[in-house]
């Protein structure tokens, strides 16, 4: 069963290039087309050729990139992807295409995100940018599809002991973001209803609420050695909470080898002033409570590994270090 190993680096390559992931930039009729050369595999969103619908906004392509697009969002998207050279020429003229045969990494790779054993599929939003990541894993190996703007494509390929560094990539920030302090603390752990309740009530324009809401659920809101934050101190994180999010990362991982995906399970981090939080919801007195944690980049591995070890039925690996 495949896991992201976190544990000492394996045994030093056979040569220089040997088990080092593999990237090539691909435009969007590139990428379709080495889908059909590679038997006609599925790619791993649903694909709606906006050239058909200029007019309508009417793409589910646009729709896992981000939502629904008005019409001139879609016509301008259409006038872009008509501008992009024949992939024939394209191909040829980077050295992926010789005599009409792909390079055979590439068509492993595809084939691979049209068959896998696990999918991992990435949301992530950093100021005004908004990526989306396609991870798909089987027989120690993964393939990697991601996309910024649903013309121009990354594709990689890599072994499975080498996910955990490539999931890093997904999370870092851009160089031209800024950050500041934040009030969200490195570490709080409190009720989910409460942190529900008071986000939403900040943004209604309601922060006269939170008072009321902090002493509902007082003694309930700690830190990080168990100690009880006050009314203000919870108010304080909960106005945070609702208005420096700047960015978001939610993965969701499933077992797809059968006719339908198993078990789902998500991971979902907020960007906050000064970087990542992570969130996560675990049970304290049979309550739903959600611990809000500082991570780094490098802390995606090993927030996503439990929630493999549940789909996967593996147990997860030991922390880093």
């Amino acid at each position: 069963m495949p896991t992201i190993d976190l544990g000492p680096p394996r045994p030093g390559p056979r040569d220089l290039l040997d088990g080092l992931p593999r990237r090539v930039s691909l435009t969007l009729p590139e990428l379709r087309y080495a889908a059909e050369a590679a038997g006609g595999a599925p790619l791993p969103f649903d694909l709606v050729d906006l050239v058909d619908r200029a007019g309508g906004g009417d793409s589910v392509l646009a729709a896992r990139l981000g939502g629904a697009v008005d019409a001139d969002d879609a016509a301008a998207y259409a006038a872009a992807l008509a501008r992009l050279a024949a992939p024939v020429d394209t191909l040829t003229r980077r050295g992926l295409l010789v005599a009409g045969e792909l390079d055979r990494g590439i068509l492993g790779a595809v084939g691979l995100l049209a068959t896998p054993r696990f999918a991992l599929d990435l949301d992530v939003v950093a100021g005004g940018v908004q990526a989306r990541c396609w991870h798909r894993q089987s027989a120690g190996a993964v393939a990697s599809l991601a996309t910024a703007d649903g013309l121009v494509f990354e594709l990689a390929w890599f072994p499975t002991w080498a996910w955990a560094d490539e999931l890093s990539r997904v999370a870092v920030i851009p160089e031209d973001l800024p950050l500041t302090e934040s009030r969200v603390p490195g570490f709080v752990d409190l009720p989910h209803e409460l942190a529900d309740a008071g986000v939403e009530a900040v943004r209604s324009h309601r922060a006269d609420l939170l008072p009321v809401l902090a002493a509902q659920h007082r003694g309930r809101v700690t830190d990080e050695t168990g100690d009880v934050l006050t009314d203000l101190e919870v108010g304080t994180v909960l106005t945070a909470l609702a208005s420096e999010p700047q960015g978001r990362l939610r993965a969701m991982v499933a077992d797809v080898s059968g006719a339908a995906a198993a078990t789902v399970g998500v991971v979902a981090w907020t960007l906050v002033g000064d970087g990542w939080r992570a969130l996560r919801p675990h049970g304290v007195d049979e309550r739903l409570h959600v611990e809000v944690r500082r991570v780094i980049p490098e802390d995606l591995a090993a927030d996503l590994a439990p929630v493999l070890a549940v789909v996967t039925g593996a147990r997860p690996p030991g922390p880093r270090g």
